[in-house]
């Protein structure tokens, strides 16, 4: 019986997830939608129909003119000709430009190994395994001029937290801090 009830243990370790909300399952759903707009002459009206709606996607954000010309030609150094051509028309459409910045994006955490050593704070070890993409598209008069995206296809990190104290752990850390004061 003790048998069972040590084995079973680990499915109660937490775990959870993160999730920016957005019509895409993956990030190369994501990817390929946004490569399908089509710089002068995909419309902002269409961008909807791609699964980037400016208006009523959740986690989209609008980059203000002068964020949007240090994002897209940071170094002045560079001449205005060098740049490309939907970035240029931007940057000469000033306060017309629009940029919108869409981030969505999955994450699950799972905590693995001994329940007792992670109940009592002695090891833990998580895994998160996910994936982010952000895009970024700019307009000016209802028509697209530029896109572009980045992001983690896919994630895989473990986070491994050990502590030999246990569950006084936290009070040596509350004791040192007291006594550097």
């Amino acid at each position: 019986m003790l048998m069972l009830l040590l084995t079973a243990c680990g499915s109660l370790l937490p775990r959870g997830s993160t999730e920016s909300q957005s019509g895409f399952a993956s990030f190369e759903s994501a990817r390929d939608a946004i490569e399908r707009v089509k710089p002068y002459e995909t419309t902002v009206a269409q961008l909807k129909d791609l699964g980037f709606d400016v208006q009523a996607s959740a986690n989209v954000r609008q980059i203000p003119y002068p964020e949007v010309v240090a994002r897209l030609a940071p170094n002045p150094s560079v001449p205005l000709a060098m740049l490309d051509p939907g970035i240029r028309d931007c940057i000469e459409a000033r306060q017309l430009c629009r940029a919108y910045e869409f981030s969505f994006g999955r994450q699950n955490s799972y905590r693995e190994g001994s329940f007792w050593a992670d109940f009592l704070n002695f090891r833990r070890r998580t895994e998160i395994t996910g994936w982010r993409f952000q895009g970024l598209i700019v307009a000016r008069d209802g028509v697209v001029l530029f896109r572009n995206y980045g992001g983690e296809p896919q994630i895989k990190q473990t986070e491994r937290q050990s502590n030999p104290l246990g569950p006084l752990q936290p009070a040596g850390e509350a004791a040192g801090a007291l006594i550097k004061r």
